[in-house]
């Protein structure tokens, strides 16, 4: 029974509808179920409700269950303010340190952020 969106368990021969979705956070050895992820990512596994039920891990692995409870769509605004403090937070470590008015006084200052930078035009 597939759906409309086309999302099956990734189970080889399961046809069940997707109900959740498992990733595994390798560097802590453990497996997070959570609600069906709005898109299909490469490295996280959609499963129906049998096999998230089923789920076995590695010995000395942890399992991090979401519960669904049907009621829940998405994140929540506690979902989505940890999100946006957590980036904020990993912003204001990126941010260099500001170059010497003297240095800067012959050539434009470009700004640098992390991997990105603001070329003056």
């Amino acid at each position: 029974m597939r759906t409309v969106s086309g999302r099956a368990c990734s189970r080889a021969g399961c046809r069940s509808q997707a109900t959740m979705t498992l990733t595994y956070v390798y560097s802590e050895s453990t497996a997070v179920v959570g609600p069906l992820a709005t898109f299909s990512e490469p490295h996280a596994y959609d499963l129906c409700a049998v096999h998230g039920a089923r789920l076995k891990v590695p010995h000395g692995w942890n399992v991090i269950k979401h519960e669904l409870d049907g009621q829940t769509q998405g994140p929540t605004d506690d979902d989505l303010m940890a999100i946006a403090d957590a980036v904020r937070e990993v912003a204001l470590k990126e941010i260099p340190e500001e170059i010497p008015a003297e240095s800067s006084s012959a050539q434009q200052q470009i700004g640098r952020r992390g991997h990105l930078r603001a070329v003056p035009s």
